[in-house]
């Protein structure tokens, strides 16, 4: 009687770069997801007191950041720049890449700062 042969396992990259790999899939999902629900509206479903909290949150400089360094764990740089009290652009290129309009990967226009950077970041994720 023939024994059947066990699938081989997937083989993984050495070191620790297919655990980095899976570490930044994660920050990308869970970054995603953040920005998603920003975006939602109370009357879109879900808890108000849950998707308003985390609203506040983002909507501060401190949120700003942490968007920024998570868009930087996934290979971005950012410029964000205040058009007097017209607005603020925010804008995420690949980073080391020169910085020009044509190389933007997510850009926004929006009245404050945190809504250009989710924004912006959304686009760039999504592409």
């Amino acid at each position: 009687m023939a024994s059947a042969k066990k699938p081989a396992e997937p083989r993984r990259p050495s070191g620790d770069g297919g655990r980095l790999a899976g570490m930044l899939d994660r920050r990308r999902r869970l970054l995603l997801t953040t920005l998603a629900f920003a975006g939602l509206r109370p009357e879109a479903g879900g808890s108000a007191t849950e998707i308003g909290t985390l609203r506040r949150w983002l909507d501060t400089w401190p949120g700003i950041g942490a968007v920024i360094v998570g868009m930087a764990h996934q290979g971005y740089d950012v410029q964000l720049t205040r058009y007097d009290e017209r607005g603020w652009r925010a804008t995420f290129y690949t980073s080391g890449m020169e910085h020009s309009a044509t190389s933007a990967t997510g850009s926004a226009w929006e009245p404050t700062p945190w809504r250009a950077v989710q924004g912006a970041a959304w686009e760039a994720l999504t592409r």
